[in-house]
């Protein structure tokens, strides 16, 4: 069953989420979130990280990721100088 929270909108459009709610999604000064709008309504996502989309492989693929950013870095700086 789905929890309901009445949180106040204050200056500026900001909310106040919830502890219990911040606790439970890992959400944290700094956090990004996803508003997500639709015919239905709005409603706020906690977005996956690269080592939540690939599991326990997660540290390889941040790696990974690294290694392919370093490389598309060194070609462009290499265009550049071109």
């Amino acid at each position: 069953m789905a929890k309901r929270y009445r949180v106040k909108v204050h200056k500026k459009g900001l909310i106040v989420i919830p502890a219990e709610v911040r606790r439970r999604f890992n959400i944290f000064e700094g956090s990004y979130l996803e508003l997500v709008v639709d015919d239905e309504g709005i409603r706020l996502a906690v977005p996956k990280s690269l080592r939540d989309a690939f599991g326990v492989d997660g540290d390889k693929a941040l790696e990974v990721a690294r290694l392919i950013e370093a490389a598309r870095r060194a070609e462009v700086e290499e265009e550049i100088r071109s």
